[in-house]
């Protein structure tokens, strides 16, 4: 389990790398900005498309090479982009590390889900989210840190930890499909075997479940807010300019408040225990907590984005100057404080939807079924992310006119949270159709437990 949630947060090093250098990057490949934040949002939509087949690969044999596979490609990827000299190489390097992604984000999954118990799989769903958004934010320091002088700096050294990390998949066991279920236990305790394996006349099946089809669908629209958020670093660089900073030191000042505004997505572990503790009284408690944390949170998010930061940094200084002189303006400037508040309540909220989504998949699907599950549903992931971040760039650009930077850039992210809206309604009815779902796969797999214990 170690060894997953530590792969899982490099797997989004590897994503959050990109967004505070857009910039720099943009500079030195002789690209606007925004080219290169359309290769995020590609690489977002590649990345849960390549995730479909390596899931649906993972769900019908050994997921152990596919997972060291994936991450060699992503690994490779990386290393490409801090080759490149172009922009068509580095779109094609971005392109190949997200491939990568994909197997690690869905065939990863599938053997996380097989080592957690029912009554624990929030929590511990939390953690493997928690380890992605971590992961996030380490990329987005990384990169902004790193990347101050030389932009290829993170990639090169994020490329040396993927080639270990692929090394460390050496040490993990085989994880049998379905040894968490409670039903099965009994099969394979006595030596049997869960042969059971996804093939394509399971599809419709799949579709039909009702719960499946709200989980998959709430992806796009929540992932459509959460995708603009990639632009946090890009705002807060903004404020800093527009104070008078340089680049470099607004880059820097940048990146240091994304990362400390979503430290509310700690939280999730919250979440995740909230979920399990609910969902023991109730077959509906996941979904519902999922439903009021993302509608909750949308007005502390408009605080966020519009309270006014004034920071004193010094110019020009090194990055752990500017570091420390952030951190401080958290106590001398009271609406930096107000911010860090309202940032901590809005991730809190919203990031209870990460563990409590993971574990209803888990609970309204067959083991064999899982990875593909999350993978569709990591596709509409992928799409709403794209799409969140892909038209940020064009609506910031729409709304200078009116609003001069930073404020186009706060009145487009506020925008985008509104989607959070129909997300939260579309948990509320998962939470009125998982009960049957869940029901159905616990009577199917003991059907199969018994058949294999008394043939």
């Amino acid at each position: 389990m170690a060894v997953f949630v530590v792969l899982a947060s490099l797997d989004n090093v590897a994503i959050g790398l990109v967004p505070p250098l857009y910039g720099k990057i943009g500079d030195a490949l002789e690209v606007p900005e925004s080219a290169i934040g359309l290769v995020t949002a590609v690489t977002f939509l590649v990345s849960a498309i390549a995730a479909v087949a390596w899931a649906y690969t993972g769900d019908r044999g050994n997921r152990k090479p596919l997972l060291m596979m994936g991450t060699l490609l992503w690994a490779a990827g990386t290393a490409g982009t801090a080759l490149s000299n172009g922009y068509a190489a580095f779109f094609a390097a971005q392109v190949l590390a997200a491939i990568g992604l994909g197997a690690v984000a869905s065939v990863g999954f599938s053997v996380v889900s097989d080592l957690i118990s029912p009554r624990r799989r929030g929590l511990v769903m939390s953690l493997w989210g928690l380890s992605q958004g971590v992961g996030t934010l380490a990329g987005t320091l990384v990169g902004g840190v790193l990347g101050r002088g030389d932009w290829r700096l993170p990639f090169l050294t994020l490329t040396v930890v993927g080639l270990v990390a692929t090394l460390a998949y050496l040490f993990t066991y085989d994880i049998r499909r379905g040894q968490s279920d409670t039903e099965l236990k009994g099969v394979l305790a006595s030596g049997g075997d869960y042969d059971y394996r996804i093939s394509r006349s399971d599809v419709p099946t799949i579709l039909r479940r009702r719960t499946n089809a709200w989980l998959v669908l709430q992806g796009v629209t929540a992932q459509v807010a959460f995708g603009s958020l990639v632009w946090l670093p890009v705002l807060f660089r903004e404020r800093a300019e527009a104070q008078g900073y340089s680049e470099d030191t607004a880059i820097v000042v940048g990146s240091i408040f994304a990362i400390l505004f979503q430290l509310g997505g700690a939280l999730s572990i919250v979440g995740g225990l909230v979920g399990d503790r609910l969902q023991r009284r109730t077959p509906r408690g996941r979904a519902m907590v999922a439903a009021v944390g993302v509608l909750a949170a949308l007005p502390f998010y408009f605080v966020l984005f519009f309270v006014p930061l004034r920071v004193d940094v010094p110019d020009g200084a090194s990055a752990g100057a500017v570091i420390r002189a952030v951190l401080g303006s958290v106590v001398t400037e009271p609406t930096v404080g107000l911010s860090l508040l309202a940032a901590i309540v809005a991730l809190a909220m919203t990031s209870a939807n990460s563990p409590n989504w993971f574990a209803l998949i888990a609970d309204v699907n067959l083991p064999e079924h899982r990875g593909t599950v999350y993978s569709l549903g990591n596709l509409a992931n992928g799409v709403g992310r794209a799409a969140g971040n892909g038209l940020v760039g064009v609506v910031f650009r729409a709304l200078q006119g009116p609003f001069p930077p930073p404020l186009n850039y706060a009145v487009g992210l506020a925008a985008f949270q509104l989607f959070f809206v129909p997300t939260g309604i579309m948990y509320w009815l998962a939470s009125r159709t998982s009960p049957r779902d869940i029901a159905e796969v616990h009577a199917l797999l003991e059907a199969r437990a018994e058949r294999a214990l008394h043939p």
